[in-house]
């Protein structure tokens, strides 16, 4: 019965051994970066970032992505006289990262999804048209590093089109989706 005792303590410290974590479980992320939005007329801003999270295993982390950006969004098609006046496009959402070392640069892709508020835009040609401010269903794949406490990431953030109203929309579309490029960092997270 002692060697049966011995046995069974032995298999559960191997176990718990073997699934003891190499990194903190939570860990705080916060970036600033670009945003490249698409479409005719379109054109760069800055985006910022927070990202809480908790790392399931070394390997795997789930995070909750709160992002604003701000960009000019493009259209469809070319208009002659578009307000290119910068919007607002702000996201969150979950997401899940995979890294693929242990090692101090530990490269990752990830996926993610959720909702993005988005500010009203116009534009006008032979009339005026208008998009006002609403809230759409996004996804994201992305890739990035982690070099000790210091990260880099790439979203692509693809979102609906938004259709324009008015008397010169006739079929006209803004372009909501956009590639994020943030460098920063993170607090907590790091080797224990």
């Amino acid at each position: 019965m002692k060697r049966l005792s011995m046995f069974f303590a032995l298999v559960l410290l191997l176990t718990v051994g073997a699934n003891a974590q190499e990194f903190k479980k939570f860990r705080l992320a916060t970036g600033l970066g670009y945003a490249m939005a698409g479409g005719e007329g379109a054109s760069g801003g800055i985006l910022y970032a927070i990202e809480p999270g908790y790392r399931v295993s070394d390997n795997l982390a789930v995070s909750l992505r709160m992002e604003w950006a701000v960009v000019v969004r493009g259209l469809s098609e070319s208009v002659a006289s578009y307000d290119a006046s910068a919007a607002a496009i702000s996201s969150y959402t979950v997401n899940g990262i995979y890294y693929l070392s242990n090692n101090n640069f530990r490269p990752y892709v990830g996926a993610g999804l959720g909702l993005f508020p988005l500010g009203a835009v116009s534009a006008s040609s032979t009339g005026t048209a208008g998009a006002a401010a609403e809230t759409k269903f996004g996804f994201y794949p992305r890739i990035g590093f982690d070099l000790g406490h210091f990260n880099v990431n790439l979203d692509y953030n693809i979102i609906g089109s938004t259709k324009f109203e008015g008397p010169g929309a006739n079929g006209l579309e803004s372009k909501n989706s956009y590639i994020g490029i943030r460098i920063g960092g993170f607090f907590f997270g790091g080797r224990k």
